[in-house]
C-alpha cells in the first residue's frame, strides 16, 4: 500500500507541474488516477508478480 500511496503523491506533484505548464486536461488525468490509487480501489501485485516470475525463472 506504501507505494500506491507513493504514486499517488507523484501523480498530484506532477499534476501541479502540468498546470503551471498550462495542460489541465493532462493535470486532470493525473489528479483523478492519484484519488484511484488512494481510494482502494487499485490493488498492488508487484510483489504477486515478482514471486511468479522469480518462481518461472527457477523452473
Amino acid at each position: 500500500m506504501d507505494r500506491l500511496k507513493a504514486q499517488a503523491a507523484k501523480n498530484r506533484e506532477a499534476a501541479k507541474v502540468l498546470r503551471k505548464r498550462g495542460k489541465d486536461t493532462a493535470a486532470k488525468q493525473m489528479e483523478a488516477r492519484a484519488d484511484e490509487l488512494e481510494s482502494g480501489r487499485v490493488t498492488d501485485c508487484t510483489d504477486a508478480v515478482s514471486g511468479l516470475i522469480s518462481w518461472a525463472f527457477r523452473r
